[in-house]
């Protein structure tokens, strides 16, 4: 397709149209009836064709999915040539029109369209949607692709079809007229793609019955899916201390765009995966939106857009395009609804020579929108900014100053709202803490007599998990790796403890079977309705990663973390290695044998001629004992440093000067790196909360040990995911997730329930959660130790 200024054309099949079939290809999908897999004979359930439109959404017509049962219907998707197709359940979200009696086949109501959810996380490309509304396009050729029976199965098939105008001129139900091309059954639902510009601009939704051709649903027709009732279920990921609620709770279409546009944005970033991008691509193919903007300018702009909450209304969004300098907004139906709807609005009606200034006064009205503050809204506005910056050097130099001058402006103008905002920011947190207490308790919140606090209907942060708690202990075999010691007790928020059971020598892998009845009887004597007692599972280093959470107590049940708040805590600190450079033979493979247990570091002794020149790893010595502590040098610097680590991140007042604030030690822009050495970590700044997002992807002699040396380097909270994914996925969203649930919360005291909430979320099929797939949370109080003193409880 053509529109008279993008440039290009659509005839001919060269090498970047090669690769924009396989880009459709790979996120083509078929739907069918559940309980089926993906055998070919299996073509009685094939329903049709869809596409994935966002991570773990799938963008199909209505009348496709509309036999399935229940709103249940399986996703297939396979992301290569080479790869084996796999099913996957999906949920029906929404449907447009919502509801309709009894249609009859081909006769569905425009726009027909429908959004399923995955009920699990998966690894699959997605399309580029445009940002620029379909009755633009009225001539030209598109490409389509789809699934269509053929000899007995489903077949993936592709083609061109002609633009011959619109059907509905501006009503809602417009539809793009498509012929010169047969259209089978099973193709509907699948992607309508602009071959100029690489971006899909529709949705095939019906083929003629007198010749070839049918009709296609512009995709900007998502912008009329309703936004929920303040009363529906919701599905807040940010209770439980954290200021703000969910923005896209009640909005799916700004939540199925915003993760669209980030997707798309972090696929830039650097990976394993030698295969092209859809932003790769658009340049190849010369695009060039807006006539202005490089591929890669825009998908990083929207990406940095959409870490930003959503317009409040799209009356906002409208007065902000009003508001723009010689900008005339068209009339389009339906309106604009989000930023990039904003954005691609721009495209239509802009001179030449005004066209970066228009986008970079919008994208900088944007930034300086009315919107709750949070740290983390607060970073992805100065990312904006730098965004801003960096498109302004193609500007004159007085633009550029009187951008510099607005921005000081509207950051002085934040500093003094702030105060009274972070007030009410700092009262909804306590709100939240005193309601996470109540439901953890059962009792109404008070507070010590000379507690500062007191009678300010506050919840102190140092009581949030102070309830009674189940402790399960875990110990390595010095001289058995594979087998382990354990032990079941009840902890009892005065310190008494209420041994229940232990085992000897039970195997690692049998070892969440055989404590499952211990288990399961300490949460008999300690849950009440509604309130489940927390775990807390004790470990020795090198098992922290014991994946606890996803034990099940019989057969059926939910994982114990969607069940219940489950932490690890570090059982075996005395016997953590020394400072960095004085085990380097005991990396990797070597840290699984005797040399941790038994040998040498057991003893809490080191001989002086094992120093070198009175250093260890660099460390000074003080007193005969090299610079901090650890194992074999225990004293009295390890509690101060495990409090001074502690109390940053667990702010207490308004006056606090910090707060937790999440650092991501092992990833940097999706490549991985190794995690520092101990005197690193120990520089790290006060409230920072070490996130692992590539737990388990052990690719540096020293990454078993790294959790370990996190944990030596006096940090008691610590949030990562085990790495069970393919080496080039995108890891953006759980970096921005991890650090929007850290850096937003009122303090680290918050999030043992809130990771129980998103396991629960991630269990419900929750897709905005499904960033916090298999993640852990090590939380280990030091003003409340284990019992014992590293003895391993014994039952009576």
């Amino acid at each position: 397709m053509t529109d008279g200024y993008d440039g290009g054309a659509s005839g001919g099949w060269d090498p970047a149209h090669h690769a924009l079939r396989e880009l459709v290809t790979a996120a083509t999908v078929r739907i069918h009836r559940t309980g089926v897999g993906y055998a070919p004979e299996e073509s009685g359930a094939f329903l049709g064709s869809g596409f994935f439109v966002a991570p773990n959404w799938v963008l199909t017509c209505a009348h496709v999915i509309h036999g399935g049962e229940g709103g249940e219907v399986t996703v297939i998707y396979q992301t290569g040539p080479y790869d084996e197709p796999r099913a996957v359940p999906g949920k029906v979200a929404a449907t447009l029109p919502e509801q309709v009696e009894g249609p009859v086949q081909g006769s569905w109501p425009a726009p027909d369209l429908a959004l399923v959810r995955l009920r699990e996380p998966v690894d699959h490309a997605c399309v580029y949607v445009s940002e620029r509304p379909m009755p633009h396009y009225t001539e030209g050729r598109v490409f389509y692709a789809g699934w269509a029976p053929f000899q007995g199965r489903p077949q993936p098939l592709d083609g061109f079809l002609t633009v011959h105008g619109t059907i509905g001129g501006w009503s809602a139900g417009a539809q793009m007229r498509l012929g010169a091309n047969e259209l089978p059954l099973g193709v509907s639902g699948g992607p309508v793609i602009d071959p100029v510009r690489g971006e899909v601009v529709g949705v095939l939704k019906s083929r003629s019955d007198h010749g070839p051709g049918g009709t296609s649903i512009g995709i900007e027709r998502l912008r009329t899916l309703p936004v929920a009732a303040p009363n529906a279920r919701p599905h807040d990921l940010y209770r439980h201390g954290l200021r703000h609620h969910d923005p896209y709770q009640h909005d799916l279409y700004q939540a199925v765009c915003h993760a669209h546009d980030r997707h798309h944005r972090d696929r830039q970033q650097p990976s394993d995966s030698g295969r092209p991008t859809w932003t790769d691509l658009q340049a190849e193919l010369g695009a060039r939106p807006g006539r202005t903007l490089s591929p890669h300018e825009r998908v990083e702009l929207l990406g940095r857009l959409a870490d930003l909450p959503p317009p409040d209304s799209t009356r906002g969004l409208l007065d902000i395009l009003h508001s723009l300098p010689g900008f005339r907004l068209p009339t389009f139906s339906p309106a604009p609804r989000g930023w990039r709807d904003g954005l691609g609005a721009l495209y239509e009606n802009v001179r030449h020579d005004g066209a970066l200034r228009l986008v970079t006064e919008y994208a900088m009205r944007v930034m300086t929108a009315e919107r709750p503050v949070t740290p983390f809204v607060l970073a992805a506005e100065q990312a904006l900014w730098e965004w801003i910056r960096q498109a302004a050097t193609r500007l004159d130099s007085d633009y550029r100053s009187e951008l510099a001058r607005r921005r000081a402006q509207h950051l002085g103008d934040r500093q003094r709202v702030r105060p009274g905002r972070d007030r009410a920011d700092h009262r909804a947190g306590e709100a939240a803490a005193e309601a996470a207490l109540a439901h953890r308790t059962g009792e109404l919140v008070t507070h010590r007599a000379g507690d500062p606090m007191a009678g300010e209907g506050r919840a102190h942060p140092r009581d949030i998990g102070l309830d009674q708690s189940v402790l399960l202990e875990v110990e390595h075999l010095a001289w058995n790796r594979d087998r382990c010691d354990w032990s079941v007790a009840v902890l009892r928020p005065d310190g008494e403890v209420t041994r229940l059971d232990d085992g000897q020598g039970a195997p690692l892998a049998d070892l969440a079977a055989q404590v499952a009845g211990p288990l399961a009887e300490a949460f008999r004597r300690c849950d009440e309705p509604g309130r489940p007692v927390p775990l807390h599972a004790a470990l020795p280093h090198l098992l922290l990663d014991l994946p606890v959470d996803e034990w099940r107590l019989r057969p059926g049940a939910e994982p114990l973390g969607a069940e219940r708040p489950v932490v690890v805590r570090c059982k075996d600190r005395d016997q953590l290695t020394g400072e960095d450079g004085w085990y380097d033979d005991l990396q990797g493979d070597d840290l699984q044998g005797d040399d941790l247990q038994g040998g040498d570091l057991q003893g809490g002794e080191l001989r002086s001629d094992e120093l070198d020149g009175g250093e260890l790893g660099g460390g000074e010595l003080q007193g005969g004992a090299p610079h901090g502590y650890g194992a074999g040098f225990p004293g009295v610097d390890e509690a101060a440093d495990r409090r001074a680590r502690w109390h940053p991140a667990h702010p207490e007042g308004e006056r606090a000067v910090t707060r937790a604030r999440a650092e991501i030690l092992d990833c940097d822009d999706a490549v991985r790196r190794p995690v520092s050495e101990v005197a690193v970590l120990r520089a790290l700044a006060p409230g920072t909360v070490p996130v692992l997002c590539r737990q388990g992807d052990l690719r540096y002699p020293d990454d078993a040990t790294a959790l370990g040396r996190i944990v030596r380097a006096g940090y008691g909270v610590v949030l990562w995911r085990r790495w069970t994914r393919r080496t080039d996925s995108v890891c953006g969203e759980f970096h921005r997730g991890a650090r929007m649930t850290v850096d937003d919360a009122d303090g680290a005291w918050a999030l043992p329930d809130l990771v129980h909430g998103l396991r629960k979320q991630v269990r419900e099929g929750l897709t905005e959660a499904f960033w916090a797939k298999d993640i852990a949370l090590l939380y280990d109080d030091p003003h409340h130790p284990l019992p014992g003193a590293g003895d391993l409880l014994e039952a009576p």
